[in-house]
């Protein structure tokens, strides 16, 4: 399984808006793109206001692809099961900013399990408060929706926080990747990229089209 990296264009469709009904032929449309990642939300009902999947789902979605699993925790306390999710298959993992009292503690432990790491942000975070921490991670995963629920429209003010995010980033980690998550399909895609992302979050955009592979292919390569 080759790691993507972070610096590269990449897409990312998020598992929340498969049909669980046919996860098999979910997954192996997934396969079968030009996907990079499969992005894996996990919810918990507290931290955000709806509860998705959790440990036992990753287990099986390791099982059914060799891409890169890129799980972001939307939980409180996510220290707790970064080694659980290790062992379930995460390849990357983000945690929330707003959850993570020891942040830097919490990013060096990732680190250690050999996961790439990423810190998450909502819409109301301001980029500034990640300085101290963006020297020391791999992504940042910018929240264009209010986190807990797929479909939503994409925020327009999260653009002048990319691009504010990317010219810190071009002082402090140029490698840095800038993950877009929420809101995101071929209406926004080329306005988001020149803003500065790199890494696109996409739901109902890629489950939900009649074809989701050239979905994504247009997605990957839209200038």
């Amino acid at each position: 399984m080759k790691t993507p990296s972070m610096k590269d264009f990449l897409v990312a469709p998020s598992l929340l808006a498969a049909n669980f009904k046919n996860l098999e032929s979910e997954m192996e449309m997934f396969n079968t793109s030009e996907a990079d990642m499969l992005h894996f939300d996990v919810m918990d009902g507290r931290f955000v206001p709806n509860i998705s999947f959790g440990l036992p789902i990753c287990q099986t979605i390791r099982a059914l692809t060799d891409k890169p699993i890129d799980v972001h925790l939307m939980i409180v306390e996510p220290e707790k099961y970064l080694k659980a999710f290790k062992e379930a298959g995460a390849t990357s993992i983000s945690v929330h900013i707003e959850t993570c009292p020891h942040l830097h503690k919490t990013v060096g432990e990732i680190k250690e399990m050999g996961c790439l790491v990423g810190v998450a942000i909502n819409p109301h975070t301001s980029v500034d408060l990640l300085i101290p921490i963006l020297p020391d991670i791999d992504f940042v995963n910018v929240m264009t929706v209010n986190p807990g629920f797929g479909g939503q429209k994409f925020i327009e003010a999260s653009l002048d926080k990319i691009k504010k995010l990317r010219q810190l980033a071009n002082e402090l980690n140029p490698d840095l990747g800038i993950e877009v998550d929420g809101g995101v399909d071929l209406s926004n895609i080329e306005k988001i990229r020149a803003a500065g992302a790199n890494i696109f979050v996409a739901g109902s955009a890629v489950f939900k089209a009649e074809n989701p592979h050239n979905v994504i292919k247009q997605l990957k390569y839209s200038q």
